[in-house]
């Protein structure tokens, strides 16, 4: 039989998380199951959240119905956020403190351009988007130089860059936006809608920006060596200098692709609003609270190194559900009102929640 001793002086051994699942009770499984693998936890949570609202608008307590036609067309609103969270996820996990604050400044700026390169210049609608994207991730990448390179803390950098390119968004376009046919005929061609069955209508969007995005970062996180040196750096960067992985420009190249993926979102935000307006992201409480809102829910340590895809957009379709819930719940301005409140409280659930889990639970890629 092992002795348990230990030197006077010397701290107790740890024990392996793995042996404490050894005859644990169902319960506390079932909780293990909830907390680590956040992808359930968050479809339990939906068809919950979907089941209360369907039952209280056939009681007739919402002021519209929450129908399949409804949460398909509330769908618009989830493609521009689900990009920032993802955004969100990438600088998230690659530690350092990494937030990302500037994404909604991202927006209006590179929305700006949008609708400069397709309504004045009159370039072709596929090269304004490239054009974009591009311009999106140069964004991100000026943020990936301070914070990867320059060694800012990304709270201070991120703050800084957000007021320049909201700043730059409106004294380039004189506090005005860009609207015109060019701009309108985007709208049906990026975001319109297709038939699932009946009345129901799926905006294509989904289909054309966001799954394609969904794969790719999937792809980039799971698949990929950039994906395992952006989780060793995000888990502890003295370790992954010694594994000779180059932290700064890993962890620069997560604020590139937020800046890309900034870029993709402000596309669909002009097409879908048939306008380029300079506080697309800024206005009101602004993208960035909604996107790390969503990051931190969907199982994205806040310390970083650990996140995943599929929790993300899971999250993503609950809040936007959620949103639409509380949008018809209440009469005027006190639904938009309720759901800055749930996502405040939502927020720091899920931060106390994956603060726990991270440290009760061993958590596996």
């Amino acid at each position: 039989m092992t002795s348990t001793t230990t030197a006077p002086g010397t701290a107790p051994a740890h024990k392996d998380p793995v042996e404490d699942r050894v005859g644990e009770s169902l319960p506390a499984r079932m909780l293990r199951v909830l907390l680590t693998e956040r992808v359930a936890a968050l479809a339990l949570l939906t068809v919950m959240l979907v089941a209360v609202f369907m039952a209280l608008s056939s009681q007739g307590y919402l002021f519209a119905p929450f129908d399949a036609i409804y949460m398909a067309s509330s769908l618009q609103s989830l493609v521009p956020i689900a990009l920032l969270a993802l955004a969100e996820m990438f600088v998230i996990i690659s530690g350092y403190s990494g937030i990302d604050l500037s994404v909604g400044a991202i927006v209006s700026l590179a929305g700006m351009l949008f609708g400069y390169l397709v309504q004045i210049a009159g370039m072709p609608l596929l090269p304004a988007v490239l054009v974009t994207v591009i311009a999106g991730g140069v964004l991100g990448a000026v943020n990936g130089v301070l914070v990867g390179y320059f060694r800012f803390p990304p709270l201070i950098a991120t703050l800084a860059t957000q007021y320049a390119y909201a700043s730059i968004a409106m004294v380039v376009s004189g506090q005005a936006p860009i609207s015109g046919d060019r701009i309108t005929a985007s709208n049906g061609v990026l975001t319109g809608r297709i038939a699932l069955w009946g009345d129901v209508l799926l905006p294509v969007q989904v289909l054309t920006f966001l799954l394609p995005s969904v794969v790719v970062a999937w792809i980039l996180l799971e698949r990929m060596a950039w994906g395992r040196s952006l989780l060793a750096v995000g888990t502890n960067e003295v370790a992954a200098e010694y594994a000779a992985q180059n932290v700064r420009a890993v962890r620069a190249s997560a604020y590139l692709a937020s800046g890309l993926l900034c870029g993709l979102a402000a596309v669909v935000n002009v097409a879908q609003y048939a306008s380029a307006r300079p506080d697309a992201g800024t206005t009101g409480s602004g993208m960035a609270l909604p996107a790390i809102t969503i990051a931190a829910l969907g199982g994205v340590l806040i310390q970083g190194g650990f996140g995943r895809v599929s929790g993300v957009i899971t999250s993503a379709l609950l809040i936007t559900w959620l949103n639409a819930g509380l949008l018809i719940s209440m009469e005027g301005s006190a639904g938009s009102r309720a759901q800055l409140l749930a996502l405040g409280l939502v927020l720091i659930a899920s931060i106390l929640v994956n603060s726990y889990a991270a440290r009760r639970y061993r958590m596996r890629d």
